[in-house]
């Protein structure tokens, strides 16, 4: 094998890695929420209408079912680039009404505007893997 082809089965193999790795620490973030989503569905109802979300209890249903079957969507790498897209725009939309900063009170908001920046850059991270696709460490890779 040329220097040329084991550095490039290296890369490859790293990039592969690292997109598993990726997605799996995205996932580590939605798949635990949605599961909470669930089995704290009455507390979850009530923070959304605290903010003021129409229809709550089907918000809560549709909140829980994205992330949790995004997220192993994200962990299998099945269909991931629109898993990826669909997890990206829950979390933007979610931002606003969840983390609203500049609406929030004095001693809020910079934890409040922390949590909404770290959500965009999830989007990002969302946005960069939708256009990378899964990786070769995928059942997308398989049904290619």
């Amino acid at each position: 094998m040329s220097q040329t082809t084991t550095s490039q089965t290296v890369s490859t193999t790293a990039a592969d890695s690292a997109n598993l790795i990726g997605r799996l620490l995205l996932a580590a973030l939605f798949l635990p929420a949605g599961i909470s989503k669930l089995t704290g569905f009455a507390g979850t109802v009530g923070y959304i209408q605290s903010v003021g979300m129409p229809l709550p209890e089907l918000a809560a249903i549709v909140g829980a079912a994205v992330e949790i079957l995004g997220a192993l969507a994200l962990i299998i790498g099945f269909r991931t680039r629109i898993a990826a897209l669909v997890l990206g725009g829950f979390t933007l939309v979610a931002s606003f009404f969840f983390h609203a900063y500049w609406s929030a009170p004095a001693d809020a908001q910079m934890v409040q505007q922390l949590l909404f920046n770290k959500n965009i850059a999830v989007v990002g991270g969302l946005l960069v893997l939708a256009a990378a696709g899964a990786g070769r460490l995928s059942i997308d890779a398989r049904r290619a």
